[in-house]
């Protein structure tokens, strides 16, 4: 995953190739919720493209690292399976005890598989050290609200919050940033080496790891001693196995050589293996986003052009949305790995709605040619519009090329744009684009927490990552507000006004949501894809 740093700190930009979709694999474990439950004493073997970085915390915030610390590493809160609510998990309880403290009471007598303690201290050390490291490649910049954490005993933990009443921190605490580590052995002001990691048996997630070799083979064995609110492991273990080639992934899935096969297959390999009796596809809500950002300043009729016209800027971008068609790009281009995106927040996100679906098009989610004309001759915009529309195929995949022929194609109907594609490697890319470089470009977005902040405040606020001049001070005023109300109801209502606002302004253009998928094999059971977009290996089992 690429990062960026916004006002609400670094986030992840999507970065799977084109037509994979970003997975987390949950499900229910076996009854009883005992190792091996599922009747299988072989470990569960699955198969990645993933790469990982690092699996200290504080020194990676990619999937691929993730991947392995959210099955060895306890966090104070997590989603169960099949949800995307957080609640305490090694932590007996969580809540606000003054609004700008959230005080969090540990469950007693918790140990790391090695033996020592994992206690108030432990917590305390934990995010002292990914602040103090703050490490380019690691998730500190998520703790951006955090002033201070306090031990106050044993078992009680106090994070001291600059925002009052921050409805996102209980999420944070489940992101890279929340992992909690052991303070005998990770040192304080550096990040550790993987190997010196595995060899100290630093763990009490679900799982420790017995063998290590990166990028190549992890083994786990389930941990006897993990006390979250996840469960036991439903398997005996797990083996994962990391390829360089995900055609070899895909032959492999097929011939049943292994059980799961997640990030990354194309969508044209998850297509052919609907076909295959050995295997089934579980799909699931997806979190990664597919849009077009306009920028306010350079696209046609922006602020800093010699025609310079808001009202007409916005004719061009309601035109464009009237004649996007977001079903034949998901199912043309992604063979229906992705589906149509009407809003800004992906539905599985609490508080999603769909306010550009009414608006645009026929009112029903297709394009509409005549809503088109008639909008940019209301405004007086002279046609055909030329646009040009920049996207990175090295950055998104290669079927980057397709999806934006297909945007092109679309716009183009009727005669009302002239669309100049432009296409440019990722490293200059993301220089470009918040250099003004591009009127209108490609980009796409993945989570770092299931809550619909983290597709407004990145996106809306006055200084946004997009960085293209979007400034509507009601949206901000309101986005400012939702992250401190306290009644979900209420918060919800706000959220869905914000996106309402947006989708009337067309700062982007939202097109796909990326589903999730896992391909398995016949015999595995407890794959249920959820809306904490978190991939647990526990729940697996045949």
């Amino acid at each position: 995953m690429s990062l960026h740093t916004s006002s609400r700190g670094r986030m992840l930009l999507a970065v799977a190739a084109v037509g994979v979709a970003a997975v987390a694999l949950s499900g229910c474990a076996g009854k009883g919720g005992n190792t091996g439950s599922g009747g299988s004493s072989k470990p569960i073997v699955i198969g990645t493209t993933d790469k990982i970085t690092s699996i200290d915390p504080a020194g990676s915030y990619d999937n691929g690292s993730y991947a392995v610390e959210t099955q060895v590493y306890p966090f104070l809160m997590n989603a169960k399976y099949g949800t995307s609510e957080v609640t305490p998990s090694i932590a007996e309880s969580a809540s606000f005890t003054t609004p700008n403290e959230y005080t969090v009471k540990l469950k007693p007598g918790l140990k790391f598989a090695n033996g020592d303690p994992l206690n108030a201290e432990s917590v305390k050390f934990s995010f002292d050290r990914q602040v103090k490291i703050n490490d380019p490649n690691g998730p500190a910049a998520l703790l951006g609200n955090l002033a201070s954490t306090e031990v106050k005993d044993d078992t009680t933990v106090v994070f001291h919050l600059k925002v009052a009443n921050d409805q996102t921190w209980p999420q944070i605490l489940t992101t890279p940033a929340g992992p909690i580590v052991d303070q005998k052995v990770f040192p304080a002001d550096k990040v550790m080496p993987d190997n010196d990691i595995v060899k100290a048996n630093a763990f009490a997630g679900q799982y420790t790891i017995t063998s290590y070799k990166v990028n190549q083979l992890i083994s786990y064995k389930p941990y006897a001693g993990y006390a979250g609110n996840l469960g036991k492991a439903a398997n005996a273990g797990v083996d994962v196995k990391y390829y360089a080639d995900a055609s070899n992934m895909k032959l492999d899935i097929g011939n049943g050589n292994i059980d799961v096969a997640y990030r990354s297959l194309s969508a044209t390999d998850i297509s052919s293996l609907k076909s295959n009796s050995k295997v089934k596809l579980v799909t699931g809500p997806g979190g990664e986003i597919r849009y077009i950002v306009f920028n306010f300043n350079t696209m046609p009729f922006g602020a800093k052009t010699p025609q310079a016209d808001a009202k007409k800027a916005l004719a061009v971008r309601q035109a464009a949305a009237d004649l996007v068609d977001r079903k034949a790009i998901a199912t043309n281009v992604f063979k229906d790995t992705y589906t149509p995106l009407y809003s800004y927040v992906p539905q599985g996100v609490p508080n999603a709605s769909e306010s550009l679906k009414g608006l645009y098009g026929d009112g029903s989610g297709g394009p509409s040619l005549d809503k088109a004309k008639s909008v940019l001759a209301a405004a007086g915009v002279t046609t055909p519009v030329t646009l040009n529309l920049q996207y990175t195929g090295d950055h998104y995949g290669p079927s980057s090329g397709d999806e934006y022929a297909a945007v092109k194609s679309q716009l183009e109907t009727g005669g009302l744009f002239k669309v100049n594609l432009g296409q440019t490697e990722y490293v200059q890319y993301s220089k470009d684009r918040v250099a003004d470089v591009y009127p209108a470009y490609q980009l796409g977005w993945f989570p770092d927490y299931p809550d619909a902040d983290n597709y407004l405040t990145p996106f809306f606020s006055k200084n946004n990552f997009l960085g293209n001049h979007y400034d509507n001070p009601e949206v901000q005023k309101l986005i400012s507000e939702q992250v401190g109300i306290t009644d979900p109801a209420k918060r919800g209502d706000v959220i869905k006004q914000i996106q309402d606002l947006v989708a009337k302004d067309l700062s982007t253009l939202p097109l796909t949501q990326g589903k999730q998928v896992a391909v398995v094999g016949k015999d595995v059971q407890g794959t249920v894809l959820d809306a904490s977009f978190t991939f647990h290996y526990a729940p697996i089992h045949k």
